[in-house]
């Protein structure tokens, strides 16, 4: 899979909450360009002083969305911030080394931004982004909020790689050709 796998469609007079899906859509889409591509060891290259890898990154966006999403639909987190074993594997994708192939890898993060872009399309329908979520102790917000939560955590790591990948193979530009 890659980039062009994203369904896109310009968006210049949506509503709030389709304005807001296709930001999300295009940060994907950018993200996509810059991680895809890559082997194992490009996936797992450090860049000092950072010990962040695009591998690391790919797991945590992935994980950021089934999170952050399971709490905007006020459902139960699952795979891939549930480890096989049951438990919650927050932030371990910073500290373990990531031991999936550059598939599985490009896999996980495909198959749950797929997932969850059809969820929120029915998470915002009519005023479904101004409810009210009380499923995340001490923290009260709406779906909107987690939305764009979502699309800031994208667009923060979406500009992290795209510096790592110019010192990995030099591709630069903001959008897929």
């Amino acid at each position: 899979m890659d980039y062009s796998d994203i369904p896109f469609e310009d968006c210049t007079l949506g509503d709030e909450g389709e304005m807001l899906l296709f930001a999300l859509d295009r940060v994907h889409r950018q993200f996509a360009w810059k991680s895809g591509g890559l082997d194992a060891e490009q996936l797992r290259r450090q860049h000092a002083p950072s010990e962040l890898t695009i591998a690391g990154t790919i797991v945590h966006l992935a994980k950021v969305e089934e999170q952050w999403t399971a709490l905007a639909a006020e459902r139960p987190v699952g795979p891939p911030v549930l480890g096989p074993d049951g438990s919650e594997h927050y932030d371990a994708e910073w500290t373990q080394e990531i031991t999936l192939t550059p598939e599985e890898l490009y896999d996980l993060w495909y198959s749950t931004i797929g997932r969850y872009r059809e969820e929120w399309g029915h998470l915002v329908a009519g005023s479904g982004l101004g409810t009210v979520l009380h499923s995340d102790p001490g923290y009260v917000a709406t779906r909107r909020r987690r939305l764009v939560d979502i699309l800031e955590e994208n667009l923060q790591h979406t500009g992290q790689i795209s510096v790592i990948r110019e010192a990995v193979d030099g591709l630069v530009g903001n959008d897929p050709p």
